[in-house]
């Protein structure tokens, strides 16, 4: 029973590894990587969020999130506004708007690559029961 569950735990890894780097690699071609990429997804998701609140949208820390965030300020992609109190809102800008949506377009290719040995119904079904084990936290 054990082993099954690592064998189980270990495939889940090695997809969601294989999936990681070909977004990546993909990604690159459009002058952003996944790490980025998915820092403008959770900012466009919630324009204004804070740090915290975008760190945990990430499944980054919220040191982590601070240096990515720095770096796409320093890019011109997000800018950070002051909010309530000691709050920093985040908001995309144009090219942070072109960026994501370049990476949009990378991004349905590289997943109809990874999922492309599933049928629709076998994807609907995988996606069902992720959304239940992630249901448990």
């Amino acid at each position: 029973m054990h082993d099954d569950l690592q064998v189980l735990g270990r495939a889940v890894k090695q997809a969601q590894y294989r999936q990681h780097r070909a977004m990546d690699s993909a990604l690159a071609a459009v002058g952003t990587t996944l790490a980025q990429w998915d820092a403008l997804r959770a900012i466009d998701r919630s324009p204004g969020a804070s740090a915290r609140e975008l760190a945990a949208a990430t499944f980054q820390s919220e040191q982590a999130f601070g240096t990515l965030v720095g770096r796409l300020a320093a890019q011109g992609l997000v800018e950070r506004r002051p909010g309530h109190g000691r709050r920093i809102q985040h908001h995309l800008t144009p090219d942070g708007e072109r960026t994501l949506a370049a990476g949009h377009g990378v991004a349905g290719e590289v997943l109809a690559g990874c999922f492309a040995a599933l049928s629709a119904a076998e994807r609907a079904t995988l996606l069902e029961l992720l959304q239940r084990l992630n249901a448990q936290e």
